[in-house]
């Protein structure tokens, strides 16, 4: 049966969820075999070993610029072992953009998070995705199989706002007909998740289960409308403190 269905259970309360390095995130050997169609060789390794410093800077820009996708894709070629001048480095960062809507790189399902977003539909309360994306975020969600695991998906790329912006979090408490104080939303990114929603009056669940996913500042604390956790089985941890049945 349809999550959607099960989700429509007229909660006061809804789970939204962002994608990217939350339900799924990066493909090194994709992103590796995609520049290797171009003839550039840069191994998986390196890229993986590359993302750490490169999503630390992504998620800093965060606070003041909209998705800066392309900084994050050229940090993350910098350090890795691919030999490119700064033009081809500009070039191939474009051309992975463009690719980008039908190649999307962030595609490999972190372990147990689907199955969580399940849990919680199936116990009654509705569930969204709110995540800065390229305008195709649909697209992926249809071809992982998920499109009926969520009522609603705010993809900033066709809205035209982004987190931490509280527009795009009132967007999504319309269509899902709960106000934006009663969500508890996921998401990596301390500035656009964690400050995006608790700026709209929500609570917050800053998640580092990703393999690149940066440390949350030196003043996190778990509060009345903060939990941290770093995989599945503690995100259900974290949301049971918050009281989503599961």
């Amino acid at each position: 049966a349809s999550m959607v269905g099960r989700g429509m259970a007229g909660s006061a309360l809804a789970v939204t969820f962002d994608v990217g390095q939350t339900l799924t995130e990066l493909d090194c050997d994709l992103l590796s075999d995609r520049l290797a169609s171009r003839g550039v060789q840069v191994s998986a390794a390196s890229l993986e070993l590359a993302l750490p410093t490169a999503w630390e800077l992504y998620d800093a820009a965060c606070a003041h610029t909209a998705h800066p996708w392309h900084l994050l894709m050229s940090e993350i070629l910098r350090r890795s072992d691919a030999q490119l001048s700064a033009g081809e480095l500009g070039d191939e960062v474009e051309w992975l953009w463009t690719q980008q809507p039908v190649h999307n790189l962030w595609r490999r399902p972190i372990a147990g998070m689907i199955e969580v977003v399940r849990a919680v539909a199936a116990a009654g309360t509705k569930v969204a995705i709110i995540s800065n994306s390229e305008g195709r975020l649909r697209q992926l969600i249809e071809e992982l199989g998920w499109q009926d695991d969520f009522l609603c998906i705010a993809d900033s790329g066709l809205l035209g706002v982004a987190k931490p912006d509280p527009e795009i979090f009132r967007w999504t408490g319309r269509k899902l007909d709960v106000d934006p104080a009663n969500f508890v939303h996921i998401g990596d990114s301390w500035s656009a998740d964690v400050q995006g929603v608790l700026g709209v009056g929500g609570r917050a669940i800053w998640f580092g289960g990703a393999s690149i996913a940066p440390s949350p500042p030196a003043n996190a604390y778990a509060g009345d409308t903060l939990r941290l956790c770093r995989s599945a089985p503690e995100l259900r941890l974290a949301l049971q403190a918050f009281g989503v049945p599961l």
